[in-house]
């Protein structure tokens, strides 16, 4: 390039160079670029060199076979390099991929290639032996996570006679096959499976309904008889998964066979049409509401229905065309008593909320297992849009508490969603200074919490009392002091009527709180105030400058230490001084600040 050359021009020149190496390392560097062209995921070094090893067809694979990463990167001549964060191979610069891509007559079928060469090593000798044996951890096998995950994927892309071969021929012999372990930890997640040595019942046509492999289903059934209705360890149909991950042409083809049971559940008592709708396949959902033997109402272990699921991830195309049924049960309740309102509010997926409430059955008011209404849910997430609705049906009550007496009002100011709280202080019927069980108010929590912008709009309120005390007598201001909010604290501080060195039955006053945890701006805040005693004790006698000292929080002990009125010798009741309690807790800079006030270190034997 810095000979006048173009970037396309050297990446033509770098090619032909690579071609003219001639004959096995050709072969190895053209072939290790269409790897990292195609893959379906970054490869690691070890990965790309084992199947580099693989020959199409053979009947083994020797891992003695694989060059070494130095030799594939000098075959390519610069075009790859090794990333040492994460030891994976990629391209010198992005602009060479789409160069090597659109360049198609580089590399014939890379996708079935890539397949086959992922099926060959699946069906080696020394693979089926590993799998043969029942082995319980995988060994060190770089190529095996990615040719089991990912050959569906490439085959898909592009299917041969070859790779149809090689693909019935491992599902000949797929019972306990060793890439299966990865295949489903990756597809479902490690913590759903069994701890099982392998998987007897999973069979190719499980494996192809999960990837949408057509034309390696219908051989599956037609030409090797498959049970259409096995179920594997998971207890799934092949059904299942195809309608689980979306593929309508293998749910249509699974359906057309008579004996298919279109409502078998899998373990978890989910159907077909229920992860389907859960996981907003909508053309596969319409599939299935065609069969006249499809509930749509089937629910799974929790009580879930299909709607249910649609609702709770918002998938709203879903949700309409099961409520285009005569038959469905919008308003059933799962084992918490919740229906699909409440999921769906819970979410925010006002569309959904939309739906259901234009249907005569909804019950948009309906409390659950813990007498929370989806308003509740709503107002707790934020959910302002979801809120506006509910609040615009006259069977809702705004003000309804929960089981632990807490109102939607409670839950919006606790979680500082400040324009869901404005909407409930535009309702007369809405108390906003409602106590819980506990005693706590929604300022309160939004005091607790730190929500700053809650609490000055509650303050606006006349009928909002800023010092109330809860079960525990503790006001707004020790629970904002306690976990350092220092604006509200100042808010607080700013309203007539709070009493800001409150402490009653051995509570902390706000400032032992401030002092305790650490928090040097809320008690330089509370220092400026004259009804703030500094030096003030709580039942064990420890002072602010004892506790701060105690936790090891020397800009506390420091502002303290400044102040008149703190006696920084002042033992508890024990009698452990600040010093002694630093020292002891091997506080070294608070000691520091004590030994330049030339305070003393009586240790004491209660410590």
């Amino acid at each position: 390039m810095t000979g006048g050359s173009g970037l396309e021009d050297t990446y033509g020149a770098t090619l032909d160079r690579i071609k003219e190496q001639g004959g096995h390392k050709s072969k190895l560097g053209m072939t290790a670029l269409m790897w990292i062209c195609y893959s379906k995921r970054q490869l690691r070094a070890e990965e790309l060199c084992q199947a580099l090893a693989v020959e199409i067809k053979s009947t083994d694979y020797h891992a003695d076979d694989a060059p070494l990463i130095q030799t594939v990167l000098s075959r390519c001549q610069g075009f790859l390099v090794v990333d040492k964060k994460g030891s994976t191979i990629r391209l010198i610069h992005r602009t060479l991929r789409e160069y090597l891509v659109n360049h198609r007559s580089l590399f014939q079928s890379p996708h079935s290639t890539i397949a086959e060469i992922c099926l060959t090593y699946l069906n080696s000798q020394r693979i089926m032996a590993l799998s043969d044996s029942g082995v319980q951890s995988i060994p060190n096998l770089p190529f095996l996570e990615y040719s089991a995950l990912y050959w569906g994927d490439h085959i898909k892309n592009q299917i041969t006679n070859v790779g149809k071969a090689l693909a019935l021929e491992l599902f000949s012999s797929y019972a306990f096959h060793i890439s299966i372990r990865p295949l489903l930890d990756h597809t479902l997640g490690r913590d759903t499976l069994r701890p099982v040595v392998g998987f007897s019942k999973f069979t190719g046509l499980h494996f192809a309904s999960i990837f949408g492999l057509v034309e390696i289903a219908r051989a599956l059934i037609i030409i090797y008889g498959v049970d259409v209705n096995g179920v594997d360890e998971t207890g799934a149909t092949p059904l299942l998964w195809g309608a689980m991950m979306g593929h309508e042409a293998v749910v249509k083809l699974l359906l057309g066979r008579i004996k298919v049971d279109p409502n078998r559940s899998d373990d978890v008592g989910r159907t077909p049409i229920s992860w389907a709708a859960g996981n907003g396949h909508g053309a596969v959902v319409k599939l299935l509401l065609e069969r006249k033997d499809v509930d749509p109402n089937k629910a799974g272990s929790a009580d879930d229905t299909p709607i249910s699921w649609a609702s709770e991830n918002g998938h709203e195309a879903v949700v309409s065309l099961l409520l285009g049924r005569q038959d469905i049960d919008a308003n059933r309740p799962d084992t918490c008593d919740r229906g699909p309102i409440s999921w769906a509010s819970e979410n925010g997926h006002e569309a959904v909320v939309k739906l259901l409430l234009r249907r005569k059955d909804i019950d948009p008011d309906r409390p659950d297992t813990f007498d929370r209404a989806p308003l509740s849910w709503a107002a707790a997430n934020g959910h302002e849009a979801v809120v506006k609705l509910l609040l615009a049906r006259k069977e809702v009550k705004p003000d309804r508490p929960d089981d632990d007496r807490r109102t939607p009002t409670s839950w919006a100011a606790g979680n500082g969603h400040g324009a869901v709280v404005k909407l409930f202080l535009g309702r007369l019927e809405v108390s906003p200074d409602r106590p819980d069980d506990d005693g706590r108010t929604p300022i309160s929590w939004a005091a607790g919490n730190g929500h700053g912008t809650v609490v000055k709009l509650l303050l606006g309120r006349k009928d909002i009392g800023p010092d109330r005390p809860d079960s525990w007598d503790r006001a707004p201001i020790s629970w904002a002091a306690e976990n350092g909010h220092e604006a509200v604290v100042r808010l607080l501080l700013e309203r007539r009527g709070v009493k800001p060195d409150r402490a009653t039955n051995g509570v902390k006053a706000p400032i032992l709180l401030a002092a305790q945890n650490g928090h040097r701006a809320v008690v330089k805040l509370l220092l400026r105030r004259a009804d703030v005693n500094p030096d003030r004790g709580d039942r064990g006698g420890r002072t602010p400058i004892l506790l701060a000292a105690m936790g090891g929080h020397s800009g506390v002990v420091k502002l303290l230490l400044g102040q008149k009125g703190v006696n920084p010798n002042r033992p508890d009741s024990k009698g452990r001084t600040p010093i002694s309690l630093a020292a002891h807790r091997g506080h070294e800079a608070v000691v520091q600040l004590f030994r330049a006030q030339k305070v003393a270190n009586p240790i004491k034997r209660e410590m």
